[in-house]
């Protein structure tokens, strides 16, 4: 018996045995990517580049110490950034998400060679 699950609505215990284990390995890689600097791609061509402090279920991202690159004619500079601070990605606005260079070396499961 699997019922949808409403926001804040009724839950059957069924269903969330049916998916615990796939929710719960989702947010274990994605706990393991807080605070990791992320590359951002908008679908306006910005780039975003900060870390990641958290998401929601619509794919809304928050970054902090966040900059922003815009989208450049020349494909070997990006130009200054920008200096934004915290900032909110919505999710339909997003293009790709890199985890930079540096920190996935950190990060379980992400291309760690231990």
């Amino acid at each position: 018996m699997a019922t949808m699950i409403e926001e804040n609505g009724p839950s059957t215990h069924d269903q969330c045995e049916m998916t615990s284990s796939s929710s719960s390995q989702a947010r274990q890689k994605l706990e393991g990517l807080l605070n990791k600097n992320m590359r951002i791609r908008m679908t306006d061509g910005r780039t975003l580049v900060g870390l990641f402090l958290c998401t929601d279920r619509d794919c809304n991202v928050i970054l902090g110490s966040a900059q922003e690159f815009l989208k450049s004619t020349d494909t070997f500079s990006q130009g200054e950034p920008r200096v934004l601070g915290l900032a909110m990605i919505p999710g339909h606005h997003v293009v790709s998400i890199e985890v930079e260079a540096d920190t996935l070396e950190d990060t379980p499961g992400f291309g760690a060679n231990h």
